[in-house]
């Protein structure tokens, strides 16, 4: 199975899952961008709906995609309350739509899964003159000692892997920034991070953990065996945790285009 298509597999945990986005970044983004109600928001891999829900009810008319089908089922059934949100079971990839036709395109932790020299190509030619593209994502910061050695060692002992996670993409120092310029269809980058802390319980947390790609495609056995001793550490240390967040945001306005003629 390709790595992005594990969270089909667990659509509906994901749904409850996985934490929603700051407002403040979806103010920052619509300040940005200033769409007008009539505007159409494309969104590229919106999952079940945790950043649709914060542009739909904003009422925003939303075009969402997602190669997943059960995650859009679990997407249509959240949002069944705003019927200015169309969703479409493709990949960013495949799907075909005249260009130069939303003046905002959004992507929620999903960007990375898209080959750059098809996304920013792809986006440009989908944006209206004006548009922007704005990219975003959690990244877990260090969990509180002695949590944190407490998780190296169990993930050493049963993957023989620690290190930045791989949402740490979005991030400054991520590759995001230069791809928008590598690209040259893009102006100059706007980033902004929003900091908040996760109130997890040990079984919220491994909930979250079965959603994540890296741990879908572990052996099932294997993968019982890791969360029954995360969550044993977890609970060792009092049963819940305050994990401390990022969630940074990377957007640009296309660059104008030459004038036809």
């Amino acid at each position: 199975m390709e790595q992005r298509n594990t969270f089909n597999a667990v659509a509906d945990l994901y749904g409850s899952a996985r934490p929603g986005y700051p407002e403040s970044l979806v103010d920052d983004v619509l300040r940005f961008t200033v769409p007008e109600r009539g505007d159409a928001i494309l969104e590229v891999g919106c999952g079940t709906g945790q950043a649709t829900t914060s542009f739909a009810k904003r009422g925003y008319r939303l075009v969402a995609l997602d190669p997943g089908s059960d995650l859009i089922r679990v997407a249509r059934e959240k949002l069944a309350a705003f019927p200015n949100t169309e969703f479409v079971t493709s990949t960013f990839e495949a799907w075909e739509h005249p260009p130069r036709t939303f003046r905002l395109i959004i992507a929620a932790q999903s960007w990375h899964w898209i080959a750059p020299h098809i996304a920013f190509a792809k986006a440009a030619a989908l944006l209206g003159d004006d548009g922007v593209l704005a990219v975003f994502g959690h990244v877990p910061m260090n969990p509180p000692e002695p949590l944190r050695t407490a998780l190296e060692q169990i993930y050493l002992q049963h993957t023989g892997v620690w290190g930045p996670p791989p949402e740490a993409a979005y991030l400054p120092t991520g590759p995001f920034s230069g791809l928008f310029g590598q690209s040259d269809l893009f102006e100059a980058v706007i980033h902004k991070s929003y900091a908040w802390r996760w109130a997890l319980t040990s079984e919220s947390y491994t909930a979250f953990a079965r959603t994540r790609s890296d741990h879908q495609l572990m052996p099932a056995e294997s993968r019982e065996v890791l969360l029954t001793a995360v969550k044993a550490a977890i609970d060792a240390l009092g049963g819940q945790v305050e994990w401390p967040y990022e969630t940074h945001l990377t957007m640009a306005r296309i660059k104008p285009r030459p004038s036809a003629g």
